[in-house]
């Protein structure tokens, strides 16, 4: 490794100039450090073994050039302020405040944090079909789009945009286009005249196909060779961009990364952040700063990680460019809304993200209602200062940005007191779904029992993979209600849990039922009732540090945190868990979300895949109880699984890596994944990846068990993993040949038989 001394000179010269040091050394300086970053701080960013070590005998003669990565400095600072300074990521972690950045101009629009987060979305059409392609940028400005992509992908698109531009103008929308670009620096050259914004993937503009052939970069020179052929082939387009002050978004996709990333890091959030900063360093090195950045992915975890490291990166350097944010692939319908409100939901809470786009595989101006949606969360989130003056004053010290790890909590035991009742499974070891269930639900049991995800024989429910865990209940069934009653008895007998308010619980006790009590009342000297099995307990996050101390002696199963809408839950919430780390409290905390107002249900979706996805990406919750009485059990219930299933907790369903469509799709994206999803849905723990090309195909499937590749007109690729298996498969075909790579892999179960709905 180099000296400290030496690295912390390093560290002065890059900061005092705009002017990027070019050298094999810089990056492999980078790169080392980075695995002694990873192995202090156990975040996974760099390689290690044989691999790591080859590398650092690079580093030892070669360290005198800049640092350009953070990375490079967080191991090797000489106290303690000074790693609590080049650890910051957002401007803070106890109210929502917006990142500071430059002013980015792409046509009318600005970007920056100066200016409203602008929206973007992508067109569906061919970009040679001129006509179509104007009708969607249409539509998509009068849906509200900021900012509207084309894809360009040789010479027939190139010659296109010109006349889409113009005809744009012709009929008065002057809304930014942006082009996107792949493997093709010389298209983008011709297509800057008529486009307001240039995206360009650093994982293949210079560098061609994805390859997951591993390179080890032993000799400096053959790395330095390939940083100088990204130069050379990227200048022209940055010089350009800067005498006609065109914007460029370097966009780093996880699932398109070079060879040489690769091989240095791996499939990980700092590879994709080195992997733009090649192309920044070079635009920086022009006096070319009209850029932005973006870091996408499919796993909301990842891009979290990804856009968090990158915010870090900029604060260290002094870098003010404004960042992009999206989930790619994220799918279709409520999925695709979850997925996408984890993960850019997540940045906005923390104040970072100035243009924003939901990728949907829908029709591309449906992507914008989702769009608003989560720009006004977030804008709410900032502007109301109550929510945060409400929370005491707490100090963070336990939560790592950097550390991915799942707080784990205490599931409850078995007592002899508990009879036959078994209370064991009341929560789920990989997440918990609660949800809040009335009488008038108890009345239709046949009904209720199909809402919450149980299975039924000759009337009697049973736990499936997908059933809710416990139900909360306002109300207790009385004398006369034995129907409730019996329903109640039959689900416990499963395991089912049911959690009451201590106070009903008193007036009407229900055996093996647990009684929630408020912090506040339990600090007090509150006690359970008698008829109580166990004890839940209700926090809000404002509580003073003496009613939180009751915590300590608490036998409870579970924790609801329950913030009140006067605070702000992402905040309340991180002073909570902040307060159980300090003090080795492992009690399971249950997110609760109150929606007593009637809510549609996109709204619903966006704002729990926000406000609750922010801390379970975290590792922050054991679970989701969302109680909304105007919404239907069965829409809450799949919505949380969803929310689980999202932040990578608990898998109860397929999980589908699906693109959005754009120009370069090669079949009708909708239809196809619309129908693999109704033939392969029933298969939780499986992955499938359906991708329109193979732009990005076969990188963001490498999480995938299994890819539907679009390889060329009317014709599929199949994948199990990266590997291609299939070539050419007739569309047709497809499908069926998807089902049967998934049997001959033995992970085809046959769907069970679907129960016929019952009536409320």
């Amino acid at each position: 490794h180099c000296t400290r001394g030496r690295a912390s000179m390093a560290c002065k010269r890059h900061r005092s100039s705009p002017m990027h040091t070019s050298g094999a050394s810089t990056a492999l300086i980078c790169l080392a450090a980075a695995a002694t970053f990873s192995q202090g701080y156990g975040f996974s960013m760099a390689p290690s073994g044989a691999a790591f070590r080859s590398r650092a005998g690079i580093l030892s003669s070669s360290h005198r050039a800049a640092p350009p990565l953070r990375a490079a400095q967080w191991s090797m600072v000489d106290s303690d302020a000074k790693v609590k300074e080049v650890l910051k990521y957002c401007e803070s972690v106890y109210q929502t405040k917006r990142r500071p950045t430059s002013t980015v101009t792409a046509g009318p629009v600005k970007i920056g944090s100066d200016h409203p987060i602008a929206l973007q979305t992508m067109t569906t059409a061919m970009t040679t079909e001129v006509q179509e392609s104007i009708d969607q940028v249409m539509r998509c400005a009068d849906a509200g789009a900021d900012l509207v992509r084309l894809t360009v992908q040789g010479q027939r698109e190139a010659n296109a945009c010109l006349k889409i531009k113009e005809g744009l103008l012709a009929k008065g929308y002057d809304t930014p286009l942006v082009a996107d670009i792949h493997f093709a620096p010389k298209i983008a050259m011709q297509v800057a005249d008529a486009f307001d914004k240039i995206r360009i993937n650093p994982g293949n503009f210079a560098d061609g196909r994805k390859s997951f052939d591993e390179k080890s970069y032993d000799d400096a020179a053959a790395y330095q060779a390939e940083l100088d052929y990204i130069e050379e082939t990227f200048t022209p387009l940055v010089l350009k961009c800067k005498e006609q002050n065109i914007a460029m978004r370097i966009g780093t996709n996880h699932g398109s990364l070079s060879a040489r990333t690769l091989g240095m890091f791996g499939d990980t959030p700092a590879g994709m952040v080195e992997s733009a900063f090649e192309f920044a360093r070079i635009c920086r090195k022009h006096d070319y700063h009209n850029f932005l950045f973006s870091m996408k992915a499919s796993n909301p975890k990842v891009m979290v990680q990804a856009y968090r490291l990158l915010a870090a990166e900029m604060y260290a350097l002094d870098w003010k460019y404004p960042m992009h944010l999206g989930v790619t692939e994220a799918g279709e319908g409520e999925d695709g809304r979850m997925k996408s409100a984890i993960g850019i939901g997540t940045l906005l809470q923390d104040g970072l993200g100035d243009t924003i786009r939901v990728s949907l595989t829908e029709d591309p101006w449906l992507e914008l209602d989702p769009c608003r949606k989560l720009k006004e969360i977030a804008d709410a989130q900032r502007e109301n200062k109550v929510w945060t003056e409400a929370v005491p004053t707490w100090r963070e010290t336990q939560r790592n940005f950097k550390d991915f790890s799942q707080r784990q909590g205490d599931l409850p035991l078995q007592k002899e007191s508990d009879g036959e009742l078994d209370l064991r499974n009341v929560l789920h070891r990989d997440g918990s779904v609660l949800q809040a269930v009335t009488l008038k639900d108890l009345a239709s049991p046949d009904y209720l029992y199909q809402s919450i995800g149980c299975k039924t024989a000759v009337g009697m429910p049973f736990k499936d993979i997908a059933t809710t865990d416990s139900l909360l209940l306002r109300e207790v069934p009385g004398e006369g209600k034995d129907k409730e009653r019996t329903a109640l008895r039959r689900l416990q007998e499963v395991g089912v849990g049911i959690l009451v308010p201590a106070d009903v619980l008193e007036k009407t006790p229900l055996k093996g039922a647990i009684a929630v009590l408020e912090l506040k009342a339990l600090a007090a000297g509150a006690t359970p009732p008698p008829a109580a099995a166990r004890t839940a307990v209700t926090v809000r996050g404002d509580e003073t540090e003496e009613e939180l101390a009751a915590l300590k002696t608490s036998d409870a199963v579970m924790l609801l945190l329950n913030t009140p809408d006067t605070i702000s839950r992402v905040h309340a919430s991180r002073r909570v868990f902040e307060y159980l780390k300090t003090n080795d409290i492992s009690t399971p905390v249950i997110h609760h979300v109150q929606m007593d107002k009637e809510v549609a249900r996109d709204q619903l979706v966006l704002t729990v895949g926000s406000q609750v996805g922010c801390s379970l990406v975290d590792g922050m919750g054991d679970g989701i109880l969302i109680e909304a009485p105007q919404t239907e059990v069965g829409f809450l219930r799949t919505t949380s699984f969803g929310l689980l299933q999202g932040s990578r907790m608990r898998n109860t369903k397929t999980e589908y890596v699906s693109c959005p469509s754009c120009g370069r799709t090669l079949f009708d994206l909708q239809t196809v994944t619309a129908e693999i999803s109704e033939a392969t849905g029933h298969l939780p723990g499986v992955t499938i990846a359906v991708m329109g090309c193979i732009v990005n195909g076969p990188g963001e499937m490498a999480d995938a068990d299994f890819g539907y590749v679009g390889g060329a007109p009317g014709k599929i690729d199949l994948y199990v993993g990266k590997e291609l298996v299939r070539k050419g498969i007739p569309s047709a075909e497809a499908c069926q040949g998807l089902i049967d790579l998934i049997k001959e892999h033995d992970r085809w179960v046959e769907p069970a038989e679907v129960e016929e709905p019952v009536a409320a």
